[in-house]
């Protein structure tokens, strides 16, 4: 199975293990990533704006390399998944933003959304299949209560995300469930961390990840997984009395398959 694939600026950097395990752990699994050739940062953040054209580009650019390619394309980080769907939702419904970006963009043959946008949690669970990942589990994380935090660009909006219930998600805890773990559940896990504001007003994103970590924390969770850098960033550097790790769900899912991750957080076997 080949996909295209957008790892996304953060992936490169600070969230480097988040792109490094999906990998190792999609060659376990007998999956080719493809990564989209000469992609460009989709912007973080989808432009809200109807008339705001020239920041949605690099995202049609990737979706129109996955379309050449003839793959579809799977993405990772939450902003980048959410902002990517995005745009490729604009092109296949809006009339007006999908002639303006075909026109400015020149494509010889116009892009309307045709590419199929997954993400790497949705082709594990698609695609792949939890039932065959379980089977590939070689280091289960038997009896190691860890709660799902999705925060909020991995759901919402929930007509365009499409990929879980953005009220009463369980698409992570499915997954904890396959790699062996005891999935947590807590009132917390679908709300904002506080996310960009941590630039703006830290005291935000403080307040909310606090209440987030102690809420998991007083239902038993002894480890949080996440798919988001920001969500990581807030949570990570905001830990008090509650000294909650929080790690990618890719990281896991690599250890889980007897691949050196290089953040050994703890399976069955007690490393």
């Amino acid at each position: 199975m080949t996909f295209s694939y957008y790892p996304g600026c953060t992936l490169r950097t600070k969230a480097i293990e988040l792109d490094r395990c999906a990998r190792a752990a999609a060659e376990v699994l007998g999956v080719t990533l493809e990564e989209v050739p000469e992609w460009q940062c989709c912007g973080g953040v989808y432009p809200m704006a109807k008339d705001e054209i020239a920041t949605k580009l690099s995202s049609v650019r990737t979706l129109v390399a996955a379309r050449d390619a003839g793959h579809d394309l799977v993405t990772i980080c939450s902003a980048c998944h959410n902002v990517i769907k995005q745009v490729n939702q604009d092109m296949a419904s809006d009339e007006d933003i999908c002639t303006k970006a075909n026109n400015y963009m020149a494509l010889e043959t116009p892009y309307h959304g045709e590419t199929k946008v997954y993400h790497y949690l949705e082709l594990l669970r698609d695609v792949v299949g939890f039932d065959k990942i379980k089977e590939k589990v070689v280091a289960p994380f038997t009896g190691k209560k860890i709660g799902a935090y999705y925060g909020c660009l991995l759901l919402r909006p929930g007509r365009v995300m499409q990929m879980d219930n953005p009220e009463n998600p369980k698409i992570l805890e499915d997954f904890i469930k396959a790699i062996g773990g005891e999935p947590v559940i807590y009132n917390q896990r679908n709300e904002c961390c506080g996310a960009y504001l941590t630039a703006e007003d830290p005291s935000v994103p403080e307040k909310r990840s606090k209440k987030i970590l102690h809420n998991a924390a007083e239902n038993g969770a002894e480890l949080l997984v996440t798919a988001c850098p920001l969500c990581l960033y807030n949570l990570n550097k905001n830990q008090q009395s509650e000294n909650l790790p929080v790690v990618y769900f890719t990281e896991l899912l690599a250890q889980a398959l007897g691949v050196s991750s290089g953040s050994d957080v703890g399976g069955s076997d007690g490393k």
